[in-house]
């Protein structure tokens, strides 16, 4: 269906938002959203949720922030900053916008984002849904050669029917893979991130097999898996509308795994089952399932690193549907203002290390990472 899309070119305040802690699924601290709302339009985004704040129909109206590139020139200005930048990826796109969306053509916003982070030497990592981040593979390259770029490119499957019906203003899956190949091609890192799957449609086995085995043979470098959430409220009501169009036969089905959250989550039991299937699947490919320190042992400092890798261990343990200590000890680390370094000796004093979790811990500091991750992060 035809959609008039509505430009509103806005004044922003600030662009750059640093985490509290380090964010182990990006590997990064920085993040921005240089458009808010977005014409992609997918059926399922929970940026459309009220508590987004994103103006107008979404889907439809997009703000752009005009002078972003002006007020990120000043907030990446290490002469304003009392404390220094930590060394990480800055996160461009996702949120409530994504940064390859058909105005980017216009407005080259993230061109130019990518131009001054190349400037200010910062490690990029790119998510879109969008072919438009061809457009600047020379520049990825570079930045890549300089310290490093990841794009990962954000699926719900790889069927090419169920996209249309979902992801009605995202170039094709067939598309985005063929991307994957040229950036790869290119000597250029890739994920993807298969989240959300939707429930009962791209989270069965049969199209979880295609889409795995679609990654893989275009040489994506992890896979980032998660569930859907669906809020109360604009979110809920524009995603269950489409499915009373297509699949009316799930509704009932929905009523069992949505029970009113306040976040949208599903019931656990659910997402526990989600996850042994595509654990079940995606090991027969041997793909990491989160990024794999070779991207990024040489970006962060020493605490993030451990950080990283602790949290990484916690979600391959619970995937496995084991119990695990490791986020207690990886969020006491995180709060550290002094080098975990010197801490050696005195490391069980931490919340949630013990003597195992001491043990990995001074092997990643010693080596860079840890046996015991390797192995179940490439299992």
């Amino acid at each position: 269906m035809f959609r008039v899309v509505a430009i509103k070119e806005i004044q922003a305040k600030s662009v750059l938002r640093k985490r509290k802690k380090i964010d182990s699924w990006f590997v990064s601290c920085y993040g921005m959203n240089l458009y808010r709302g977005c014409t992609h339009n997918c059926v399922y985004c929970d940026g459309r949720a009220e508590g987004y704040y994103v103006e107008g129909e979404f889907g439809t109206d997009v703000e752009v922030k005009v002078n972003a590139l002006e007020i990120l020139a000043r907030e990446l200005d290490p002469k304003r900053k009392r404390l220094p930048f930590k060394s990480s990826y800055v996160m461009v796109g996702g949120g409530v916008g994504d940064s390859y969306q058909p105005a980017e053509k216009t407005y080259e916003l993230t061109r130019k984002t990518l131009e001054l982070l190349y400037e200010k030497k910062f490690p990029v990592h790119v998510l879109t849904k969008s072919t438009l981040v061809e457009r600047d593979i020379d520049l990825l390259k570079t930045i890549n050669e300089q310290n490093r770029a990841i794009v990962s490119f954000s699926f719900s499957s790889t069927n090419n029917d169920i996209s249309a019906i979902f992801e009605p203003g995202v170039p094709s899956p067939t598309e985005r893979l063929q991307t994957i190949q040229r950036l790869r091609k290119e000597g250029i890192a890739c994920g993807m991130f298969l989240l959300p799957v939707i429930p009962f449609v791209t989270d069965v086995p049969s199209v979880l097999q295609e889409t795995i085995k679609d990654a893989h043979d275009v040489g994506i470098d992890f896979i980032i898996f998660g569930g859907m959430t669906l809020k109360e409220g604009r979110q809920q009501h524009y995603f269950l509308n489409t499915l009373q169009q297509h699949y009316p036969e799930l509704l009932v089905d929905y009523t069992h795994i949505y029970k009113g959250d306040a976040w949208g989550n599903a019931i656990d039991s659910y997402y526990q089952s989600i996850n042994k299937t595509f654990y079940t699947v995606v090991r027969q490919y041997h793909i990491p399932v989160r990024i794999p320190p070779r991207l990024y042992v040489d970006v962060l400092d020493e605490n993030d690193r451990v950080v990283v890798m602790l949290e990484h261990l916690d979600y391959l343990l619970k995937l496995r549907g084991q119990s695990s200590p490791y986020s207690y000890a990886a969020y006491a680390i995180s709060q550290l203002t002094t080098p975990v370094s010197e801490r050696v000796g005195r490391l069980q004093e931490l919340k949630g290390v013990g003597e195992a979790t001491e043990r990995i811990i001074k092997e990643i500091l010693e080596t860079g990472t840890s046996s015991y991750y390797e192995q179940l992060l490439n299992a």
